[in-house]
């Protein structure tokens, strides 16, 4: 649930945030209301997280676009109602324009749903645009803004989403962890009290305390409308890979009874997984905070957008 929630509210915030006063009127109550699921679709087999290697296209044609192209790894992909896409308008990063595509448009599909190592219960799917065509009024802001759109969601919304739901599979395996180790018996006392067990457990309580700390902090420079992609990428860095960290630590203390689906173990290991990957991978977040190190950071979205975050009845941003 926690997935499905943070992927709704990425689809949110382009709207929020570079949505025009109309778009915002005719989407944001729907959403506010439940009867409209939003998503938004940046990722393409080819470019993976690299954003600026997108190649699906939209071509002006009057007063419509026409789409074509697909978007994979797409949250609520097969249960969304409209669809942030950004695609290309032409070259190089002024190129990248954002649309909102409503699941029922002529031209537009989704792929098969694959089945995945975890979240089960989470529609990670191909959305796929042939010759879709798309009025301009469902244009995000100015052509051009699509690189913005793409970020800004990533980046404010994506990285502490991600964050919080690292924490809270992190969390659910310590706690399924020391409940085990405290009704396990071996030599005639509970499992936690084997010095090795007891040092793993000691592991796993200090990276959730660290991660939760990293997680908190960063949000809350969020919620003040303050610079905070350092933060933000540092607490989905911490966060992802501990959760990571203890759900190996929680499946040595399980031993053979954590290979089995009867317990939560296993399922918890895989779902934090599936963490790792959106926003940016550890190797991408590890590179960025390198460059903040270097000084060669290229500036902050959360400090651009920083006012919308704090006050969203304002005009659309245009960065």
């Amino acid at each position: 649930m926690g997935a499905m929630v943070q992927a709704s509210q990425l689809g949110t915030a382009k709207i929020v945030h570079f949505g025009s006063d109309e778009q915002r009127k005719t989407w944001l109550p729907e959403i506010a209301a439940g009867a409209c699921l939003p998503t938004i679709a940046v990722t393409e087999p080819e470019s993976g997280g690299h954003v600026l290697g997108m190649s699906a296209s939209a071509v002006r044609d009057g007063d419509d676009y026409i789409l074509n192209g697909s978007k994979v790894y797409v949250g609520n992909s097969h249960v969304g109602d409209l669809h942030g896409v950004v695609v290309r308008t032409g070259p190089g990063s002024k190129g990248l324009t954002a649309f909102l595509v409503e699941s029922d448009r002529p031209g537009f599909r989704t792929g098969p749903q694959q089945p995945a190592m975890g979240l089960h219960g989470f529609s990670f799917g191909e959305l796929i645009f042939e010759n879709c065509r798309v009025p301009a009024s469902n244009r995000l802001g100015d052509e051009g803004d699509g690189l913005a759109v793409a970020y800004s969601s990533s980046v404010l919304y994506g990285r502490a989403n991600l964050t919080a739901v690292s924490l809270g599979i992190h969390r659910a395996i310590l706690e399924e962890t020391t409940r085990f180790a405290s009704e396990r018996i071996r030599y005639g006392k509970p499992l936690h009290d084997l010095p090795t067990v007891k040092l793993k457990l000691g592991q796993m309580q200090s990276r959730l305390m660290t991660a939760r700390l990293a997680a908190y902090h960063a949000v809350h420079l969020l919620d003040q409308g303050l610079s905070c992609d350092t933060e933000l990428m540092n607490a989905k860095l911490v966060n992802v890979e501990s959760a990571i960290d203890s759900g190996r630590n929680a499946m040595e203390i399980h031993a053979a009874a954590g290979l089995f689906t009867d317990r939560a173990i296993e399922r918890y290991l895989r779902d934090a997984h599936h963490i790792f990957a959106p926003a940016g991978t550890s190797d991408v977040q590890l590179l960025r905070l390198a460059e903040v190190a270097l000084g060669q950071d290229k500036g902050s979205w959360s400090e651009r957008l920083s006012e919308l975050v704090r006050t969203p009845e304002r005009e659309p941003a245009h960065v």
